[in-house]
C-alpha cells in the first residue's frame, strides 16, 4: 500500500514512496512549470501530479482558495505531500495550516526546507515564488527542492537527538489533531460560494475521487457534486 511508508513505529517517509502534488496560487502561475520540473527532477521515483495553476487559465485562484485544495488533496487521500507557494510563501503556509490535518512548512531557503522535512515531517511545504526572481531566484528554488527531497523525511535533527526530535514531532501532531475539527465538518462550514469555487477545480476534485478511496473527504466531495450539479468524468 502506498501509505505503508508511514508506520506507527517509524514515521520516516521515503521520497520514492510518495505521491506528490504540485499546485500554487494563480498570482504565480508563470512559476508552475519551474516548480513542477524541479519536483520531478529531485523527487525522482515518486509520482508527481501537476494541478496548476497555469498561465492560460481564465479563472484565478487565490492563495486561500488553493490552500483549501491542498487540504482536500491531503485529507482526501489523493496525495502524500504537496509542494505549493504564493508570492511571499507565508500566506499560503498560514492558510494551509488552517485546514485540519495539514502541517505545512515555509521554505525560503534550502536549509529551511531540509530542516522542515527532517524535524517537522509535515505533509506540505510553501515556497516564496514572487521574491527576487532573477536567475538567483530560480536557482534558489531548484536548490530548495533538491534539499527538501534529498533524504527520507522525519529522521530528526540533530542526529544525536533524533529520537527526542521525532517524539516531539508526534506529540505536536497529536496536539494539533485534538485541537482541530474533523475535515468534513470544517468543509461543511464553508460558504457555498467558496465550495463552488473549489469544486470547479476539476483536476483536483477528479483526482481525489479517483485516488481517495474510503475517504470521508472524498465522500463529502461526491455529495457536494450532486448538490451543486457537478459531474464526474473519471472512473475510480
Amino acid at each position: 500500500m502506498r501509505r505503508s511508508a508511514v508506520s506507527a513505529v517509524d514515521n520516516r517517509k521515503r521520497v520514492t514512496e510518495m505521491r506528490i502534488g504540485v499546485i500554487q496560487a494563480s498570482s504565480q502561475a508563470n512559476k508552475n512549470s519551474l516548480l513542477f520540473c524541479a519536483v520531478q527532477k529531485y523527487a525522482a521515483g515518486s509520482e508527481i501530479v501537476n494541478f496548476g495553476c497555469w498561465p492560460e487559465e481564465h479563472d484565478g485562484y487565490s492563495y486561500v482558495e488553493v490552500s483549501l485544495l491542498v487540504g482536500l488533496l491531503l485529507t482526501g487521500g489523493a496525495v502524500d505531500f504537496v509542494v505549493t507557494g504564493c508570492s511571499s510563501g507565508q500566506g499560503m503556509m498560514l492558510a494551509c495550516n488552517s485546514f485540519p490535518g495539514v502541517l505545512c512548512g515555509y521554505a525560503p531557503t534550502p536549509m529551511d526546507a531540509w530542516l522542515f522535512a527532517q524535524i517537522n515531517n509535515g505533509n506540505a511545504v510553501s515556497l516564496p515564488l514572487g521574491e527576487e526572481y532573477t536567475w538567483t531566484g530560480s536557482e534558489n528554488l531548484e536548490r530548495t527542492i533538491e534539499k527538501l527531497f534529498s533524504e527520507p523525511f522525519g529522521q530528526g535533527y540533530p542526529r544525536s537527538e533524533a529520537e527526542r526530535k521525532r517524539r516531539d514531532t508526534e506529540i505536536l501532531k497529536e496536539i494539533r489533531r485534538l485541537s482541530q475539527v474533523d475535515p468534513a465538518d470544517f468543509l461543511n462550514r464553508l460558504e457555498s460560494q467558496t465550495i463552488r469555487k473549489i469544486l470547479a477545480r476539476r483536476e483536483v476534485i477528479e483526482d481525489i475521487l479517483a485516488h481517495g478511496h474510503d475517504s470521508p473527504v472524498a465522500d463529502w466531495i461526491a455529495r457536494q457534486n450532486m448538490q451543486y450539479g457537478q459531474t464526474r468524468t473519471v472512473e475510480p
